[in-house]
């Protein structure tokens, strides 16, 4: 090989690492500007998320949200903007990564990878409100029913810290909405022949139980947020197995 020709194969190297400079760093900006945003919000931002705490008290209006360390209530702050940020740059982050990837790939590939680019967020989406709505208030409310005040003994009272309430609610998030991710990753298995909807069919026993023990990882220890996790997510898997056929189907007629 010669010397120009080694200069000629550098070339097409130094051209994607620039292409991936450029698109990094307008992901980055999105995220800043995300961040930003999020922190001249980030009061707003606090009480939508402690609001199904609030709602489980009795009395909101004489409980609190306490903070122990000079600086905790500042970085809790910073922490959930980098939360919402990140939540409001995913789709400038996503679009960056598949103009990346796009050149890579044939029109064909190209038609199936951009349908996920929307079915993804909406599903992490899903998952997170499932997770507000529904399994936040019955969670909270199980847990402050240990909360006592017995006549002639010290009373248990929940003074939650701040940092960590918002840490278990972002984590939560965060989960569900990942959870809520299996037709996309079923679909994708599928169209590279890691399974097909015929094993699926045949494992759903399997996959029920697997579902349930996810979903006692991912929700607070009461059975009625266990069962709420457990049903949706049941019903995605049934759901890719269609998707799956229908995958299959158009494999065969092409």
């Amino acid at each position: 090989m010669t010397p120009d020709d080694i200069e000629h194969s550098r070339a097409p190297l130094i051209n994607h690492l620039v292409e991936f400079r450029n698109r990094l760093m307008k992901a980055c900006v999105a995220l800043v500007i995300g961040f930003g945003v999020s922190y001249y919000f980030s009061e707003t931002i606090y009480a939508f998320l402690v609001q199904p705490l609030a709602n489980s008290y009795p009395n909101p209006e004489s409980r609190r949200l306490i903070y122990t360390g000079l600086t905790e209530a500042f970085m809790t702050y910073v922490h959930l903007s980098l939360f919402a940020g990140l939540f409001l740059a995913f789709p400038v982050i996503a679009y960056q990564l598949y103009m990346f990837l796009a050149p890579g790939m044939y029109k064909k590939e190209r038609k199936v990878v951009m349908p996920y680019l929307v079915i993804s967020p909406l599903l992490f989406f899903a998952g997170a409100a499932l997770a507000y709505y529904y399994i936040f208030p019955a969670a909270w409310k199980f847990f402050l029913s240990f909360e006592t005040n017995a006549p002639g003994g010290l009373p248990i009272q929940l003074e939650a810290r701040v940092s960590e309430y918002l840490s278990l609610v972002m984590q939560v998030l965060v989960a569900f909405g990942l959870a809520f991710q299996l037709p996309v990753v079923l679909t994708l298995m599928a169209r590279v022949g890691m399974v097909t909807s015929v094993q699926l069919a045949r494992g759903r026993k399997y996959a029920a139980l697997a579902i349930v023990t996810v979903a006692a990882f991912l929700t607070p220890p009461d059975v009625l947020s266990q069962i709420g996790l457990s049903i949706p997510l049941y019903l995605l898997y049934e759901i890719s197995i269609i998707a799956c056929r229908h995958i299959e189907k158009s494999k065969h007629d092409a």
